[in-house]
């Protein structure tokens, strides 16, 4: 009679195969069930988007583990893994509904819609007009649109998710977030000095040439009436001119380094 051939695995025990669980510390029980959470959690994170982090899931489900190590009772649950694989799923799907950004009101008025459209294709035998819609759901066309824009779509994209341009560089974040018609801030800051200090050294002009800046600049007059003013020539008003933006770009250049 041939022996039978001995498996070189031997059988696992633990809670599920044993009447020890009472008796097993807490801890060991984690450790030996810790590669479940990340199990459960591979699964589900097989059906979400990329911004979903796995070890945020892994680690709500250490956390549904650990629940499941407290509460089970083996004289209702036969086996503490099919329990504590119940509590893992719950407590990921927990955390994703708490990081979700739609209303439960909002998800429910999707289904409901998109269960109307199909049922309404169906019985056309082709996509149905947004009128034919408005009719089977019961409500006017506005209210239709309205339906329409509060359950359009959102997109949510993690900066880590912005990917590579076509030169294949990095995304900038700046290139999404901020205004295209906006001022930058930094150009503001720079003209906000340039200004403060252009004010600070027309002030130390001598007294015509001063005058001839303000009225030129701030006062929109031209060389012609600047003469008149002052009692000289255009021709002279264009030299004071001169030798006040040469002395202003001398200074200028000297105080920006």
């Amino acid at each position: 009679m041939t022996a039978k051939k001995k498996s070189p695995i031997p059988p696992r025990r633990g809670p599920d195969t044993e009447a020890d669980f009472e008796t097993t510390p807490r801890n060991e029980l984690v450790e030996r069930y810790a590669p479940l959470a990340r199990t459960v959690a591979l699964k589900i994170a097989y059906r979400l988007p990329p911004s979903v982090e796995l070890d945020d899931l892994i680690s709500a489900g250490v956390i549904g583990l650990l629940d499941a190590v407290e509460k089970y009772d083996r004289t209702k649950n036969t086996s503490f893994r099919r329990y504590a694989e119940i509590r893992i799923r719950g407590a990921i799907l927990d955390e994703l509904r708490s990081l979700d950004w739609v209303s439960r009101t909002v998800r429910r008025d999707t289904s409901q819609l998109n269960e109307a459209t199909r049922r309404k294709t169906q019985e056309l035998g082709r996509e149905p007009s947004e009128e034919e819609m408005a009719e089977e759901i019961g409500v006017d066309i506005v209210s239709y649109h309205e339906l329409l824009n509060k359950l359009k779509p959102i997109l949510v994209v993690g900066f880590e998710d912005l990917g590579l341009n076509r030169d294949g560089d990095r995304r900038n974040v700046d290139d999404f977030i901020k205004d295209p018609r906006g001022v930058d801030p930094h150009t503001l800051a720079w003209f906000g000095k340039l200004r403060t200090l252009l004010e600070e050294i027309v002030q130390t002009l001598p007294e015509k040439q001063r005058i001839v800046i303000s009225l030129y600049y701030f006062e929109h007059m031209n060389l012609k009436s600047i003469g008149s003013k002052l009692g000289v020539t255009e021709s002279r008003v264009s030299q004071i001119h001169s030798e006040a933006c040469k002395t202003l770009r001398t200074r200028l250049r000297r105080e920006l380094g």
